[in-house]
């Protein structure tokens, strides 16, 4: 499945124990809510997706670190963040259930959120919505999908986001247009509202990243020239996005403190001095 290692969140890009690495000292397990999952049925209102949304803004300004493990039971819990880690936690706090992570029945305090597991659940758990639709309705999810690492925000129901952003920004509210997304999730035993209106986000018009069939051109070759004068190695400048430059573009974008998905659009562009076309 795209965007989902074998074995749990990627282990190449984070060895080692992550609650150990990121959990900051202030940290007291003892403040943390009891482990007992809430079951809800669907529709009956005592979770909702406005709530989802006043959790996300509660926490805009707070720190990103990419990889953060965040104790999905700890209602104190002020960061550090990373984007699939934000959207499970907000989850689990409005509903009381996992969602998205490696193991959905775990300990909520080491459960492991991850962009590859949202995609997973959507499919097999539902709700997969159009894009569109989740732009009209505060709470859903709105996930990008990638090889290695994607991306996941909070819909506010008025075509913005709340989301765990990057190592640069933080917590922000931002925008679905301009951007590139695969789909909107609903997650069950939240109650959601559609917001009325027309809100179609607007896709960029161009993003370079690694497909199959490869994606080829000047511009790639444009954008490995450009990496590899910054010392970033996308294996040589052949014009052919594959996985050496997407390894390469995810540790330029890392370097900058920009989302790391390894995809070249607008913003990493902009960033890498070039021009898209």
């Amino acid at each position: 499945m795209e965007g989902l290692p074998g074995s749990g969140r990627d282990s190449r890009l984070f060895p080692g124990h992550l609650s150990r690495v990121f959990w900051p000292k202030s940290f007291d397990p003892a403040k943390l809510r009891p482990y007992r999952h809430r079951h809800f049925q669907k529709g009956t209102g005592m979770a909702t997706g406005k709530e989802m949304v006043k959790a996300a803004l509660k926490h805009v300004g707070e720190r990103y670190v990419l990889g953060a493990l965040v104790p999905k039971n700890d209602p104190a819990w002020d960061g550090p963040w990373d984007c699939a880690e934000f959207v499970s936690w907000c989850v689990y706090q409005v509903a009381g259930v996992l969602y998205g992570c490696e193991n959905n029945h775990a300990n909520p305090a080491v459960a492991d959120a991850y962009t590859g597991f949202w995609g997973r659940d959507a499919r097999t758990l539902g709700k997969m919505i159009s894009v569109a639709a989740a732009a009209r309705i505060p709470g859903a999810a709105v996930l990008r999908l990638g090889p290695k690492m994607g991306h996941i925000v909070i819909s506010d129901g008025r075509g913005g986001t709340v989301e765990a952003h990057s190592s640069h920004t933080g917590v922000i509210c931002h925008t679905l247009s301009g951007r590139r997304w695969d789909m909107g999730i609903l997650v069950p035993g939240i109650t959601y509202e559609e917001n009325g209106g027309n809100l179609n986000p607007t896709p960029p018009e161009v993003i370079y990243r690694l497909t199959s069939p490869r994606m080829r051109g000047e511009q790639i070759r444009q954008i490995q020239e450009k990496l590899e004068s910054l010392g970033f190695d996308p294996g040589g400048a052949d014009g052919v996005f594959g996985p050496h430059t997407l390894a390469a573009v995810m540790a330029f974008q890392k370097g900058r403190g920009l989302v790391p998905d390894g995809e070249v659009g607008p913003q990493t562009a902009q960033a890498l001095g070039i021009t898209l076309r």
